[in-house]
């Protein structure tokens, strides 16, 4: 679709967008009035996963002497010491377009290459496919020929793909350590895939089902810093996928360099974190993002 095919270019304007801060102030770990147990309910996969969709390649933490230089990015400070994060994830080559990855947040088959991307500390661009839904899941059947996924598409290499593992296999021999060091996390087979599985269940399956939905003119993309054990992040990404949002996903698990980029960009680290450049508008915290997803987007 023309869509899909102008989609970097639309990323790359938006970021020289200014937006303009809305919602309410952020509050690490916080649960918004009504919200536990969504929350709680979304917490399933982080349970049954561990810490697949959590830690970047080569994540390694350690405690630093004295403050944090001003402006840094750190997972916590306690007696004059620091926590501070790095992965292996710079020394891998980077995509220098988005991947696209054609999927739906209810499907375990799905969350593994999700899991993968965010080992990889690779930025995508989703186009979700709801069940029911007439635009991506229609466009993956009428070009590649069925409606299975996830499906993926790099045009950085001209390839597209079907096929979870074969997905995390390329991803993992372009764009990081090779296929002989894939997490075991994402190696365990039917294993693999119950628990996947298992963690979803307690959603219900949102996510996954097309709610009536209406398009912008020109629609770009939302920014979305995420990343895939967060529950908050979750809810956001239900959301995304029912209502058929495209969306640029800046992953920043533990140990990402994206966490420092939001922290320069905004002062803080906090995900999920929302830029829309079809309004100008960005945005903290899960409820709040999800309730301006439902105002602006749904039909």
């Amino acid at each position: 679709s023309s869509s899909s095919s102008s989609s970097a270019s639309s990323a790359a304007a938006a970021d020289e967008m200014v937006y303009k801060l809305m919602g309410p102030e952020p509050k690490k770990f916080g649960v918004a009035d009504g919200e536990l147990m969504n929350v709680l309910s979304a917490s399933g996969s982080f349970v049954t996963r561990m810490v697949s969709g959590a830690l970047c390649e080569g994540w390694t933490p350690s405690i630093v002497e004295g403050a944090p230089p001003a402006g840094t990015y750190t997972f916590g400070e306690v007696g004059g010491r620091y926590l501070k994060e790095t992965s292996d994830v710079t020394k891998y080559a980077r995509p220098a377009m988005p991947i696209k990855l054609y999927e739906f947040e209810g499907c375990p088959f799905c969350r593994k290459v999700r899991e993968a991307v965010i080992w990889l500390d690779l930025d995508v661009i989703f186009y979700p496919c709801p069940q029911g839904g007439p635009t991506y899941r229609e466009f993956v059947k009428k070009t590649a020929g069925k409606s299975m996924f996830p499906y993926m598409v790099d045009d950085n290499t001209g390839t597209a793909m079907y096929e979870s593992d074969d997905i995390i296999d390329y991803l993992y021999d372009k764009y990081g350590p090779g296929k002989d060091k894939v997490s075991s996390l994402l190696r365990a087979g039917t294993f693999t895939v119950l628990t996947a599985g298992i963690g979803l269940a307690p959603r219900g399956g949102a996510g996954s089902r097309y709610t009536a939905a209406k398009k912008m003119p020109d629609q770009k993309p939302i920014t979305l810093y995420s990343y895939e054990a967060s529950p908050f992040c979750k809810l956001v990404r239900e959301k995304l996928v029912e209502l058929e949002i495209p969306h640029l996903q800046k992953s920043c698990g533990r140990g990402s360099p994206k966490r420092q980029e939001l922290m320069d960009k905004r002062g803080r680290f906090q995900a999920p974190y929302i830029e829309d450049p079809n309004t100008g508008i960005a945005m903290f915290e899960s409820a709040a993002i999800v309730k301006y997803l439902q105002e602006t987007y749904a039909a």
